[in-house]
């Protein structure tokens, strides 16, 4: 009786996680397509004036594979680079000088804010020294990128018309992370599937959607809006700037789009799972607003959704159930089904799809973890520098 009882519970909660991944696949804006691609471009009468933002703390490593891309921008317009060195230890300025110097292309100007003051992230009060520099040359555009992003020669043109055929206020890519190392073709791909489940794409684009986020490696961003949203100054407590950008010029009606890029790649290697590990928990709690209850539904959720599946079918396949493998395989299969298009995406074999599970587990503990961390007093880590505000809104890191 006590058998049977506990194999019915798993074949009911095996049928409500069927039911949430029907309502995934078909409510939760298509999330599992990579066909929201760089809209229909239209090149301006003019092209107008960009300032390139680059805040870069500790970037040696990375720049000389990502900084060349940046200056060789074939932009028929004026356009200028501000690389912003945040109290770098590694003379990631020096070294972005002398690349300049070899590479030649787009003028290059790099500076130091020093010490970012109290209720400012480092990263956004670089961001705010290096728009303030841009401001004096009166840019129409503005285009934040991290210090690990490669450009092609034609992403810059291409942004701007796609925002001027679109009349978009923000035009923002999400690059190509690297995907070499096991632990990367395990975990980078699933990293963004999880961001556009939580942010289906289609539903930023689209005007009176509540839907905003942005992916802080590549936003195209007009002058004057982030002068009217204040950017940064209304966002220089967010632990990373993506979704709190986003947000801040939708809340303002301005008209935002986001999309998986195909010509521009982040070149920072993530090849240990310590490294990952790292960095999703380093903010995974803050996404949360560190709130216990919304941490607790979360797991829930993980778990429910992505690991009752697999159980489900295992154990139901050990009492000869299938009133538990039925539902328990379908879920799965569905489940799989929509990995496969971010796999192909990523140019990754498709025998990784089935692993999801596994994958999720790996981001539940890694949330846990995250909370682990912040109630022992550490917050959100990076690059040396420990936030740990309450009201930190995260997106993807830098």
């Amino acid at each position: 009786m006590g058998q049977t009882a506990r194999v019915s519970a798993i074949a009911w909660t095996a049928a409500v996680s069927l039911a949430a991944w029907l309502w995934l696949l078909l409510c939760q804006g298509f999330f599992w397509r990579t066909d929201v691609r760089l809209p229909p471009e239209r090149e301006p009468a003019a092209w107008p004036s960009v300032a390139v933002v680059v805040p870069a703390r500790d970037e040696a490593e990375v720049l000389p594979a990502s900084l060349p891309s940046l200056l060789a921008q074939d932009y028929p317009g004026r356009a200028e680079v501000f690389l912003v060195d945040d109290g770098s230890t590694d003379g990631t300025g020096e070294l972005a000088r002398e690349l300049a110097r070899r590479a030649g292309g787009l003028a290059l100007n790099v500076s130091s804010p020093g010490e970012p003051p109290s209720g400012w992230t480092g990263k956004l009060w670089a961001v705010r020294h290096g728009i303030g520099l841009a401001r004096a040359r009166g840019p129409e555009y503005l285009l934040l990128t991290d210090a690990d992003i490669a450009h092609e020669p034609d992403s810059l043109r291409r942004l701007v018309a796609a925002a001027h055929a679109g009349g978009f206020d923000v035009v923002s890519q999400m690059a190509r992370l690297r995907v070499e190392s096991l632990w990367e073709r395990l975990v980078v791909p699933a990293f963004v599937y999880f961001f556009a489940q939580l942010y289906p794409f289609r539903r930023i684009g689209r005007k009176g959607a509540r839907t905003a986020a942005a992916a802080g490696g590549c936003v195209l961003l007009r002058a004057e809006t982030a002068e009217r949203a204040r950017i940064p100054d209304a966002i220089r407590h967010a632990v990373i700037d993506d979704v709190a950008l986003a947000r801040a010029v939708k809340g303002g009606g301005g008209h935002i789009w986001l999309g998986l890029a195909e010509r521009v790649d982040s070149v920072r290697p993530y090849p240990r799972l310590h490294d990952l590990w790292r960095m999703v928990s380093r903010s995974a709690y803050a996404q949360l607003r560190h709130n216990p209850l919304v941490l607790f539904g979360t797991v829930l959720g993980l778990a429910l959704v992505y690991l009752v599946p697999p159980v489900a079918v295992v154990a139901g396949l050990a009492t000869g159930s299938a009133a538990a493998v039925a539902p328990g395989a379908l879920a799965w299969l569905v489940m799989t089904g929509t990995y496969v298009p971010m796999l192909r995406y990523y140019r990754q074999p498709l025998w990784l799809a089935p692993l999801l599970p596994f994958t999720a587990f790996l981001y539940l503990l890694m949330t846990v973890d995250s909370a682990v961390q912040h109630y022992r007093g550490r917050g959100a880590a990076w690059k040396g520098r420990t936030y740990a505000r309450p009201d930190a809104v995260v997106g993807e890191e830098r």
